[in-house]
């Protein structure tokens, strides 16, 4: 037990970026489940056996709906898929952990994974360290779920319209910041502009057409799998041009 209190302290620290972000996002989701009629067992529950941030926010609306597996299945694959990519690089490292390893598949979001690929200290082990640093990120996410559906409950209900817009703004930002690099990586020659441009150009042009031909209710898949089907695209291309 000592040993797992000394992990844990030198796990805090180095968590407390992710600590800060996970409150407020978890509060935001929190207080969305609330204003959409769930309480907070609901939001609890999803936040320990889902843990998927992006993906709990989409769940909210497909929850008040007749259940559709295949769709929501699909849902899951399409917006979980970037998983898949970093998760290889963590292959080798979680090989090497015993008793921990199905939680640290579980647990690897996208804040966790930017701590433990650095390694864990020299000084601890490996697998303990990974723990500890996955068991708080997701604590943090938890707690602010908690808040969020305590806060919900105690705030009358017209005063929570638009707190679901919270997710779409975080990934708003998200894209800007990413544009704002990519348009600093063209201006210093280390790309061009297309591909510069390229990611932000496809999503929004796939999602503005799956809105307009598909409807709100069916944009979301459409968009995404036509975002993928693109960078497949480009993925070969790219390819083709390296082998010519």
């Amino acid at each position: 037990m000592r040993d797992r209190t000394h992990v844990l302290r030198r796990a805090f620290p180095v968590t407390v970026p992710v600590l800060a972000g996970y409150i407020f996002l978890g509060i935001a989701y929190g207080i969305a489940m609330r204003a959409r009629g769930f309480g907070i067992a609901w939001s609890y529950t999803i936040s320990s056996l889902v843990y998927a941030g992006s993906l709990q926010f989409a769940m909210i609306e497909p929850l008040r709906l007749a259940f559709a597996p295949v769709t929501f299945a699909f849902l899951c694959l399409l917006i979980q898929a970037r998983h898949l990519f970093y998760g290889l690089t963590m292959l080798e490292p979680y090989s090497r952990t015993v008793r921990a390893k199905p939680y640290l598949i579980f647990s690897l979001t996208d804040e966790t994974y930017s701590i433990v690929c650095q390694g864990a200290p020299a000084d601890l082990s490996p697998e303990s360290w990974y723990l500890a640093v996955s068991a708080l990120d997701q604590t943090y996410w938890v707690l602010g779920t908690v808040l969020g559906a305590l806060l919900g409950s105690m705030i009358p209900m017209d005063l929570l319209q638009g707190i679901d817009f919270s997710m779409t703004a975080l990934f708003l930002v998200i894209v800007t910041e990413q544009t704002m690099d990519a348009l600093e990586a063209w201006r210093e020659g280390k790309e061009s502009l297309t591909d510069a441009l390229f990611a932000p150009v496809l999503g929004g042009t796939a999602t503005l057409l799956s809105l307009l031909f598909f409807g709100k209710d069916s944009f979301l898949l459409v968009s995404m799998a036509a975002m993928l089907l693109g960078f497949a695209v480009k993925y070969r291309a790219e390819q083709g041009r390296k082998q010519a």
